[in-house]
Order: structure tokens, then C-alpha cells, then sequence
């Protein structure tokens, strides 16, 4: 730890570096080692707090105390002030600049012990002088260690939040598809049983009880209808994939149009989210065309192309009264919404030739 080693080297200096005093060479001895000191303690700062240009400055400034301490000095420690100084500058600058002060604290270290030693001892000093660089070396690796963990910290914190966002987006999206489903089920059938129920209180007045009987009639209807989509719905809320062709087939049968399904092109499984916004569509359709068209035959054709899967919902005109009011439009919103979220297109509208003219068709491509 940094501070541990500021505080070991502090106490060795306190100890072993000679003269120390208050006068003469051992005030400037002392002076001197406080300034190394306060230099050395200067590395506790955070990196965020501290300019750039300050640190350069201060560490040169770090050097030179560090070897005029070592000029002065006549015996201790003093070295190991030059030594982690050499150190910090490898883990606090970049590679050019702290190679060039690393090598600047080398020739000034080794050149004041060059000019302190005697004739003897030239060739030990300065080895040690020079020596009081290399420690760079372990700062440099130690801040490409630092610089490498903060890298995986920020790469882990990023795909944290990109995994919330994402899951956020999940459950938004999730509660749209619940929402369309409980429209699809819902919205069309209380829609019309409100309607026929306000028509019956309204005949109530009338005495004709006859038509009472059948806006009740209708209500009831409505409400077995209502009931069979919502089982469709619970159903396909529950599984994680229902077979397309096999669930078009028996959603068919119970709205009353049993042979009613066209396959064309090779069959293939498609994926969980198509197949339940494919059926979404269907009894949305088929919902409207109860509505819109009772008693109209209704025919359906799923195509399987090469790139894409198509649904076309056909209804004939209607054979039966239509006692209903305007809708919310909501429905067609909702398989707009689900096409889209397939990357698909969707077209409505009247059929204007052939035997279902005057009817009204859907038709949803989806590609892949």
C-alpha cells in the first residue's frame, strides 16, 4: 500500500540518515529531508485532485531534493527517498515523460554520488546512483495493472447498465404486448355488451319485451365470446411456443368456421414472439369481423415464402344484423404495433373484387 510505504521509508530516514540537527549541515540535512518527505507524502493525493502539469513540476522538483539529500547526507537511507520516487513518477506520468525524469533522477543521483565518493569507491556509487531509475520500471507495469482493472470496472459498470436498460426495455415491451392482448380480448366484447345491455334498459320502458330478450340475446353472446378469447389469451400468455398452423386451425373452430384455414408453401417453425403475435392478429381480425360482419364467412390463408411468412384474415360481407356501434380503433393500432415489432407490414381494408367483394381483409407479412 502507498502509504505504507511512505510511512516505512519516513521512519527509516528518521533513524539511519546522519547529520540531523539544528545547525550547520544538519539543519540543512534535516531541511532537506522534510522536503523529500512532504514530496514523497504528496503521492497519497488523489490523481483527481492534482493537475497534470503539477505533478510533472513536482516530481522534478522531488528529484532534485532527492539527490541533493543524498549529496549532503553522510550516512542512512537517503537513496530510498530517489529510489520510490523513481517509482511513483513510472505509476503517476505517461511512458515518454516518465522515462525521460526516470533517467534524469539516474544521471543526477548517480552524479552526486560520483562527486561524493572517493577515488575508491567511483565505480559502487555511481552504480547505485544510476540504480535509483530502474525503479520505474515497477511503476510503469503497476499503472498498466491500475489502468487495466479500471478498464474492466468501466467495461463491467457499462454492460450493467446496458443489461438494466435492456431489461427495463424488456418489461416495457412486455407490458405493451399485455396491454394489446387484454385490448384484443376485452375492449371489442364490453364494448358491445355495454351496448346492448344500456339498449335493453333503454327497451325496459317500452314494454316490448320481445327485443329486450334479444339485446340480453346479444349480451350473452358476447360474453361466450368473450370468455373463448380470453382462454386463447391465457393460453398464449402461459406458453413459451404454440404451433401456428395447429392453434389458427382450432381458434377457427371455436369462433365457427371450422375448414377455414389455407397452408401454403414448406411449413416451418417459427419463433415463439412470431407465432403469438401472428394468433394476436387472427383473433383480433376474426374479433372484428364477428363485429363488423356477422355471419359473413371468414377464410384464412397462412403462406410460407422463402424470406417471409404471410397471414391473410378474408371475411365476406355480413348475412346477420349489425347491431353495433363505431370502435375505439384500437385494434388495428395493436397489430400495427405487432407487425412492427417483427420488422413486418401490414395491410387493411376492403375487398373491392372477386367472391368477397364488399368484404374486408388482413394481411400481415412478416419477413425471415
Amino acid at each position: 500500500m502507498p502509504w505504507l510505504m511512505v510511512a516505512a521509508t519516513v521512519i527509516a530516514g528518521i533513524v539511519t540518515i546522519r547529520p540531523m540537527g539544528f545547525s550547520g549541515l544538519g539543519l540543512v540535512v534535516a531541511l532537506l529531508f522534510l522536503v523529500n518527505c512532504a514530496v514523497l507524502a504528496a503521492r497519497l493525493l488523489p490523481e483527481d485532485l492534482v493537475p497534470e502539469r503539477f505533478v510533472v513540476v513536482w516530481l522534478a522538483l522531488g528529484v532534485v531534493a532527492a539527490a541533493a539529500l543524498l549529496g549532503t547526507s553522510r550516512t542512512g537511507s537517503a537513496y530510498l527517498f530517489a529510489f520510490f520516487l523513481a517509482g511513483h513518477i513510472g505509476y503517476r506520468l505517461d511512458t515518454r515523460p516518465a522515462l525521460a525524469l526516470a533517467a534524469f533522477c539516474s544521471l543526477l543521483c548517480g552524479g552526486v554520488l560520483y562527486f561524493r565518493a572517493g577515488p575508491d569507491n567511483h565505480a559502487l556509487t555511481v552504480v547505485v546512483g544510476l540504480a535509483t531509475g530502474i525503479a520505474v520500471l515497477p511503476g510503469m507495469a503497476a499503472r498498466s495493472r491500475a489502468q487495466a482493472t479500471q478498464a474492466a470496472i468501466s467495461a463491467a459498470e457499462a454492460s450493467e447498465r446496458a443489461a438494466r436498460a435492456e431489461a427495463r426495455t424488456a418489461v416495457l415491451t412486455e407490458r405493451s404486448r399485455i396491454a394489446r392482448d387484454v385490448h384484443d380480448v376485452l375492449a371489442h366484447s364490453l364494448a358491445g355488451i355495454n351496448m346492448q345491455l344500456e339498449l335493453a334498459d333503454a327497451l325496459i320502458d317500452t314494454g316490448d319485451l320481445e327485443k329486450v330478450r334479444e339485446a340480453t340475446g346479444k349480451a350473452h353472446s358476447l360474453v361466450r365470446e368473450s370468455l373463448k378469447q380470453a382462454q386463447w389469451t391465457v393460453h398464449a400468455l402461459r406458453e413459451d411456443s404454440l404451433p401456428l398452423r395447429e392453434s389458427l386451425t382450432a381458434m377457427l373452430e371455436s369462433s365457427g368456421h371450422r375448414n377455414a384455414l389455407t397452408v401454403t408453401g414448406a411449413v416451418r417453425e417459427l419463433s415463439a414472439q412470431v407465432t403469438q403475435n401472428l394468433l394476436r392478429i387472427a383473433q383480433e381480425a376474426l374479433t372484428n369481423a364477428a363485429r363488423y360482419a356477422p355471419g359473413g364467412e371468414v377464410g384464412v390463408q397462412l403462406r410460407f415464402a422463402e424470406g417471409s411468412t404471410t397471414l391473410t384474415i378474408r371475411n365476406r360481407p355480413a348475412t346477420n344484423p349489425v347491431a353495433t356501434g363505431p370502435g375505439s380503433g384500437m385494434g388495428l393500432i395493436g397489430m400495427r404495433e405487432r407487425v412492427a415489432l417483427l420488422g413486418g407490414t401490414i395491410t387493411t381494408g376492403p375487398v373491392t373484387e372477386g367472391p368477397d367483394r364488399g368484404g374486408w381483409q388482413v394481411e400481415a407479412v412478416i419477413p425471415g
